[in-house]
Formats: C-alpha cells, structure tokens, sequence
C-alpha cells in the first residue's frame, strides 16, 4: 500500500470519528421529548424531527468502526494491534446488535405515532413499550455493552501504544459505559453525555489524522534518504 493510499484511510478513518461525535450530539439534541403516555408522546413519535434523530444515531453507530479500523490499521505488528483487533470485532459485534432496536424505535414508534394522532387514540402509545421490550432490548442492552467493552479495549491499546496521548482514549470508553446510564436522564444530561462521546471520538481523531501525517512523512525522508545514497 503507498503512502498517500495509507494516509488518505488514515484520514477517512479520522474523518468518520468526527462526523460520528457530531452526529451522538445532534440525536439527543434534535430528538423531542415529551410525556409519552399522551398523544403529546405521539406527536413525538410522528414528528420528522423523532425520525431525523434516530437516522443520526444509527449513522453515528455505524461510523465508528471504521474509526477504529483507522486506528488498527495505524498500528505495527504485535500485542496493541492485537488489542484494536478486537475492539473492532467488539465494535462491530455492538453495533450489530444496537441497530435493530434504533430501527424499531425510529420506523416502528415512527409509524405508531402517526396512526395515534390518526386515531386520536392515546391508548395505542402503550404500545411503545411492546416496541421496547423482549428479544428486542436484550439484544439492544447486550450490544451497548460489548461497546463499551470494545472502548475499553481501544482506551487500552491507546494507553500502550507509544504512539498517542496515553489518555485521549479515556473519555470515549467512559462515554460508551454510561450509554445506559444517560437513558433514565432528560434531554439536557443526554446532550451532555453526546458532548463526552464527540470528546471522546474527536481527540481519537485528531490523534488518528496526525499520526498518519507523520508516518507519511518518516517514509518520504527515509525514502529520499535511501534514494540520495544510492
């Protein structure tokens, strides 16, 4: 692989970080709260702003390992590149499992609350929690935490690296931990959490993008280096 090819998904990898932090704020943020045993909770529901919301999310999740691969792929032979091996295993293996809950809750509460406000039937937004529960929420609770996990595992191979600030790992792990925590909080404390995954996601980033500059550019002298004495 040339250098410019390794730089440029180095970049994309850093790039994907970025938009995925931007997009776990802007959930939060653009989704409407309300009291959701009322047709005021199938507004929510029936509102473009509930959909756009969710759509985010899933994006956000799905971007991440491809933030990972980046950081993977960053590194040389040995045990941390064994450790950001299986954080995107992990990674992938979450995000898996998260995304058929978020796709019920978009498209499935999405289309509850249209028939509600259709209706003009609040009783049919109990229905929410049948959407919520059973095979659903296991795989949704186990996916969340083999998240986390697979955060810890990279705030690890981050740590032992040598290669990027021992701690800019730290905040996404913590952030991936308290996911379902910040359920049980209202909008403001969700906002907050989005902020410490971006947090999170970006110092990745940043790591990430000057890394791969810098490799590109240890090869470009050793190159010229070998080509001079030649």
């Amino acid at each position: 692989m040339s250098g410019s090819t390794q730089v440029a998904r180095s970049h994309l990898s850093a790039a994907a970080l970025v938009i995925s932090g931007i997009l776990f704020v802007l959930y939060p943020a653009i989704r409407p709260f309300s009291d959701e045993t009322s047709l005021q909770g199938a507004a929510a529901f029936a509102s473009t702003e509930w959909l756009v919301a969710h759509i985010l999310a899933m994006i956000a999740f799905t971007l991440l390992p491809l933030g990972l691969l980046g950081f993977y792929n960053s590194l040389q032979e040995g045990a941390v590149k064994s450790l950001a091996y299986w954080s995107v295993i992990m990674c992938w293996m979450g995000i898996g499992l998260t995304l058929p809950f978020y796709g019920g809750e978009a498209y499935g509460l999405h289309a509850l609350g249209q028939e509600a406000i259709k209706q003009q039937n609040p009783a049919l937004i109990s229905l929410a929690a049948d959407v919520r529960s059973g095979a659903g929420l296991v795989m949704f609770l186990i996916g969340l935490l083999l998240l986390a996990i697979a955060a810890v595992i990279l705030a690890i191979a981050i740590w032992k690296s040598g290669k990027y600030q021992k701690w800019s790992g730290i905040p996404f792990a913590f952030g991936m931990w308290l996911y379902i925590p910040q359920f049980f909080g209202g909008q403001p404390l969700r906002v907050a959490h989005g902020l410490l995954v971006a947090l999170g996601c970006l110092w990745i980033a940043v790591g990430l993008w000057k890394q791969s500059n810098q490799n590109n550019n240890q090869k470009t002298k050793s190159s010229t280096y070998i080509t001079g004495k030649s």
